[in-house]
């Protein structure tokens, strides 16, 4: 497929697809070149790139996205370092978790106490 139509499949821009080729995130698993030098993606570039978009969302940078997937391709990554990476993952994700929380618990009361000023407004007039 060409990138037009792997970037409407995964919600990316081409020059993103593009970047993450050339940060090594997409190989010769994902794409070939054609005698004219296009690219052409097959669908295992789709479930790739999904899962790149997934693990950026929930906190992993391109470097430890690298090491990961370049690491499985050869298995060259050791079970516990694995584990580690994912375990502080969570650990990270849980902070947010509790940071958001915080943050929407602080715009709530926020929000009550706007509301009560305008109660008391309009009651006024």
């Amino acid at each position: 497929m060409k990138i037009h139509v792997l970037a409407q499949k995964t919600g990316l821009t081409p020059s993103a697809i593009r970047f993450y080729e050339k940060e090594e995130l997409l190989d010769a698993r994902h794409v070939q070149r054609g005698e004219n030098n296009y690219r052409d993606y097959g669908e295992e570039a789709v479930d790739h790139l999904l899962m790149i978009k997934k693990l950026q969302a929930v906190g992993f940078t391109l470097a430890e996205l690298k090491e990961v997937t370049q690491a499985n391709e050869v298995n060259d990554l050791p079970l516990s370092k694995k584990i580690e990476l994912l375990s502080q993952k969570m650990q990270e994700i849980e902070r947010k978790k509790e940071e958001l929380e915080q943050a929407q618990e602080h715009l709530a009361r926020m929000l009550a106490n706007k509301m009560a000023l305008l109660d008391s407004t309009e009651k006024g007039t």
